[in-house]
């Protein structure tokens, strides 16, 4: 099959074109026929080697963990899916090696969920990953109607869904982004605050603080966070595990899980006009590492991915 791969850790420059056998499909696997792939940050990470200590790997190497795509075949343990199906996934696996940045891609079926119909190939490979991430994010925190919710990077390829995921259970968003940002930010329901601002917390603290908070960057992201929080108020973290709890805040720390049922969730919002994924830009397959230039250099609004076939 043809994909794009990387033979050694490195630059974008490393990505190159090439042809690859199609990866194995196990008894409880699907293999999907990849239309579009999402691009994400943890993949400039993986190509560069810095997760090369936490996953087994074998070059060549496919990058890549969001696919949108066909169902080819399945395994004979299979009974959700058929070949023809529309799906999308959220396709880490333990081994790096067989990635999304090609025209096939093979997962266990518990990842896998069917696609909404009202999203196109790219907005549907744009959801996986970040959207898993929004959805588990404020599963963990317990978000509820009627609650304020602070949030790092509302305009990011995670920030806007969990702006509009948390919308949808009735909260009350201030999420933080660029002024380029603001009438998009107030337009998916959120209240926009300037990262730029010395006292960016003010209008929350008048509130009373948040109740809850998701911290995607660490850092000062982080320490913006805490300090919009009240005390008792409840912070997630997806950048690194926060500190301990203390009697300002509980602390939570999440790793991204693939759930075929999570998405199947998410899909539901999708389809009840309550969530709807922004892609910045569609790059050709070829040009990957077009987008992986891109992403690095920040301040993409929504998401980039790889239109595949």
């Amino acid at each position: 099959m043809h994909a794009m791969v990387i033979d050694e850790w490195g630059g974008p420059e490393t990505l190159h074109e090439a042809e690859v056998e199609a990866p194995p499909v196990s008894p409880d696997f699907v293999l999907i026929r990849n239309h579009a792939a999402g691009v994400n940050p943890v993949d400039t990470k993986i190509r560069e080697g810095k997760l090369a200590g936490a996953f087994p790997s074998g070059f060549p190497l496919i990058l890549g963990w969001d696919a949108a795509g066909t169902v080819e075949t399945v395994g004979p343990a299979v009974t959700m899916f058929r070949p023809g199906d529309e799906v999308f996934a959220y396709c880490r696996r333990h081994h790096l090696q067989y990635g999304t940045y090609g025209e096939y891609t093979a997962v266990p079926d518990a990842f896998v969920a069917r696609k909404p119909e009202s999203l196109s190939w790219e907005e549907a490979a744009a959801l996986p990953l970040a959207g898993l991430t929004a959805h588990q994010c404020l599963e963990t925190l317990g978000v509820r109607g009627g609650e304020k919710v602070f949030i790092t990077g509302g305009g990011g390829g995670v920030g806007h869904l969990a702006v509009q995921m948390a919308v949808a259970r009735g909260a009350r968003v201030f999420a933080t982004a660029s002024p380029a940002n603001h009438d998009w930010l107030r337009e998916l329901g959120a209240e926009p605050l300037d990262y730029h601002d010395e006292d960016i917390c003010a209008r929350v603290r008048e509130e009373g603080g948040a109740d809850a908070a998701i911290d995607l960057f660490g850092g000062e992201g982080r320490k913006q966070a805490f300090a919009c929080l009240r005390s008792g108020g409840r912070l997630v973290s997806i950048a690194t595990p926060p500190p301990e709890p203390s009697d300002v805040a509980e602390t939570h720390y999440v790793f991204v899980r693939p759930s075929g049922f999570d998405l199947h969730e998410i899909a539901e919002l999708v389809e009840d006009g309550r969530l709807k994924p922004h892609v910045e830009e569609a790059f050709p397959l070829e040009r990957a590492a077009d987008a992986h230039e891109r992403i690095e250099g920040g301040h993409t609004r929504g998401k980039l991915v790889l239109s595949v076939s």
